[in-house]
Parts: structure tokens; C-alpha cells; sequence
């Protein structure tokens, strides 16, 4: 079989020397203008994600909940570790504590500007979920469990689904928020919102399944 696999190859690399460039040809109208200008934010990789491909953001947030969900059923059956690899001393606890407030304000920061400066909400929540990994690592699991329950995360979590699936659902039949004065913090509509339901959500997720694998695993 390998001499079909070195004449497909051989075969392609012909076939991009020989046959012209099918792109089309450049038109006059930007297409990252014409994005900006539709969506009202500066930040065109949001306009595509949370307007012009709305619909693929939906399953992405709805492919994430579910990853979360089945490794909670996955190691649900399992007996919880009895022991936490953890940073102990005093040096490392400092650097991880002072990177996770460094990480949670970064998330802050792309969470309600990503509409206007490359950034956006699952940036904003891989932030946050990295600063809650680094505190983690160095505190009690007990005390992160406290912590996930006595704020409700997993409730919030949910609730947080739910209003960016009906957000985003009103946004495609066409009902839209006026989108402000542009390059303002309170423009692009309906955008910044769903930024920020996405880092919440990213980042809540992301603390279930760093307590989930501490819990049974020992490890993040």
C-alpha cells in the first residue's frame, strides 16, 4: 500500500504546480470591513463568532457543557483519591497565587473589552479557568469544594447555558440591541453580552473539572 500513498502524494504536489490558483479574484469590498461594519464591534473575530456564525458558537458552548458533564459521569463510579499532589512550599504557592490573580484580571479584562481588542470569551475563560487551576494547586481541595458550592457554581453554570442558547436564539430571528456608539465599551449590541456569558461559562466549567479530576484523581 505505500506506493499508492507515495503516488497520491506525488499526484497532489503535481496537481498544485500545474493547475492554476482557483481562488477568486480580490474584490474591491473588505470582507473584515464589512463584518466590522455590520456587527459594530472593532473586534471582527467576535462579529464572525457571535453574529456570523452564531449558530456554530451555540454547539461549541453546548459541546463544552456536555465534556464537562461526561467527565463527571465518567468518574463518577470511582472512589475519591485520598491523596492531592499539591505545591507546598512557600516560593511556589507565592508565583502560582500571584499568576492566578495576574490570569483572573487578564479574563476581567478580555471578558468586557474582547468586542474591542483582540480577546473575546473563551479567551477570556480559558483566563479564568487557568487562574482557578493555579489557586487550586496550591489550597485545600476541601476548601475549593466549600468555595464551588457555597457560590452555587454549578447553578450558575447552568443558568449561564440557558440565557446564551435564548440570547442567541432572539439574535437569530433578527431581534438585535442597538449597537451604540462604536469603539465605546457599551456598543456592538448584543456581542459583549455574549462574551461575557461565554467566559463565565468557560471558567465555571473549567473549575468543575479541575475539582472533579483533584477529587478522583489527585491531579489536575
Amino acid at each position: 500500500m505505500t506506493w499508492i500513498y507515495l503516488a497520491a502524494g506525488i499526484a497532489v504536489f503535481i496537481k498544485m504546480l500545474v493547475f492554476p490558483d482557483l481562488a477568486p479574484d480580490a474584490v474591491d469590498v473588505s470582507i473584515v470591513g464589512q463584518v466590522v461594519q455590520e456587527s459594530g464591534v472593532p473586534n471582527a473575530v467576535s462579529g464572525i463568532i457571535f453574529r456570523n456564525r452564531l449558530y456554530d458558537t451555540i454547539f461549541e458552548v453546548i459541546v463544552f457543557t456536555i465534556a464537562i458533564m461526561g467527565a463527571k459521569f465518567l468518574l463518577a463510579d470511582e472512589q475519591p483519591t485520598h491523596t492531592v499532589y499539591q505545591f507546598t512550599d512557600h516560593p511556589s504557592v507565592v508565583l502560582a497565587r500571584l499568576g492566578a490573580t495576574i490570569s483572573a484580571l487578564v479574563a476581567i479584562e478580555l471578558a468586557i473589552r474582547g468586542h474591542l481588542s483582540p480577546g473575546g470569551g473563551f479567551a477570556a475563560g480559558v483566563a479564568g479557568g487557568t487562574a482557578i487551576g493555579l489557586v487550586a494547586i496550591t489550597s485545600s481541595s476541601q476548601w475549593m469544594e466549600a468555595i464551588y458550592q457555597r457560590w452555587k457554581a454549578a447553578t450558575i453554570e447552568k443558568v449561564v447555558v440557558v440565557v446564551f442558547i435564548v440570547l442567541a436564539l432572539i439574535t437569530l430571528v433578527g431581534l438585535e440591541l442597538p449597537q451604540g456608539d462604536f469603539g465605546t465599551l457599551l456598543s456592538g449590541g448584543i456581542v459583549p453580552l455574549l462574551n461575557i456569558l461565554v467566559a463565565v461559562k468557560v471558567a465555571l466549567g473549567s473549575w468543575a473539572a479541575v475539582l472533579t479530576f483533584i477529587r478522583y484523581r489527585g491531579l489536575l
